[in-house]
């Protein structure tokens, strides 16, 4: 029962992020709809989270792992279609650096952070007390590998690896660093393959096939990929490329080639 949560959470995050980059890429008037539609399915998966909650069994620990993948690619969608970020949305004037540059940042994003943070709280609320806590630390692990990915953003790194931002979102570029090192980075990679090793240990140690196992190996998976993709603010490689074939634009590019 090992290797196939392992094979879940590496599915569910790439068909996830794929569909996040190709709802983003449509046309902007699209927007709004597909923000609704997903947010009912988020609704959807949080009713889930909180009827399963006492299921301690190795298919709650995949259905909570699956809605809080959903709920998160709504916050998600949110943020890059614009409707929640925070009340600044100018880039960083000249010249500006040490608290104020990072009062700015912030408020590039803090209402989009208030949301991931007051959703973390709810799903842990509906779930207090009971077995199965994939939903809500699944949630809590994605927010914390996105936060460090964030910081690593703002202090610097390598490889920026910014295509992935749309047009109406490219003023946050200004507030990102391309430095060879920041003393963030290998903590944040240490730090998520400590986090996978420790969950592994724990899949080990939880009964054969239980939700416990199942959940734990799930949340090893997912932060295996925390790695990989600080790995990528390193190398000299762009993570975009692994999106472009999901994009919208992409394909209609592709399309008005044929035609």
């Amino acid at each position: 029962m090992t290797i196939p949560p392992l094979l879940f959470a590496l599915m569910l995050w790439f068909i996830g992020t794929a569909a996040v980059v190709w709802l983003d890429s449509r046309p902007q008037h699209t927007f709004r709809t597909s923000f609704t539609l997903v947010g009912w399915l988020a609704l959807i998966a949080t009713g889930a989270v909180w009827a399963r909650a006492d299921d301690a069994s190795w298919g709650g620990a995949y259905l909570g792992f699956a809605a809080a993948i959903v709920i998160w690619g709504w916050h998600e969608m949110g943020f890059l279609m614009g409707f929640v970020a925070g009340p600044n949305r100018a880039p960083c004037p000249p010249g500006v650096v040490g608290w104020a540059r990072f009062r700015a940042a912030t408020a590039t994003v803090i209402h989009h952070e208030v949301a991931i943070a007051a959703t973390a709280l709810l799903l842990f609320a509906l779930t207090w007390g009971q077995p199965n806590q994939a939903a809500p630390l699944t949630f809590l692990l994605l927010f914390v590998l996105r936060l460090s990915a964030k910081f690593n953003l703002y202090l610097g790194v390598p490889n920026l690896s910014d295509e992935v931002f749309p047009a109406h979102l490219a003023y946050l570029k200004s507030y990102f660093r391309k430095r060879a090192f920041n003393a963030l980075l290998p903590l944040s990679i240490g730090g998520s393959a400590a986090l996978a090793g420790w969950a592994w240990t724990l899949a080990e140690a939880a009964p054969a096939q239980s939700g416990a196992a199942t959940t734990a190996t799930l949340l090893a998976g997912l932060a295996a990929l925390g790695v990989v993709e600080h790995l990528f603010l390193v190398l000299p490689l762009r993570d975009a490329k692994l999106w472009h074939w999901a994009s919208a634009k992409n394909q209609a590019a592709k399309a008005a080639i044929r035609d």
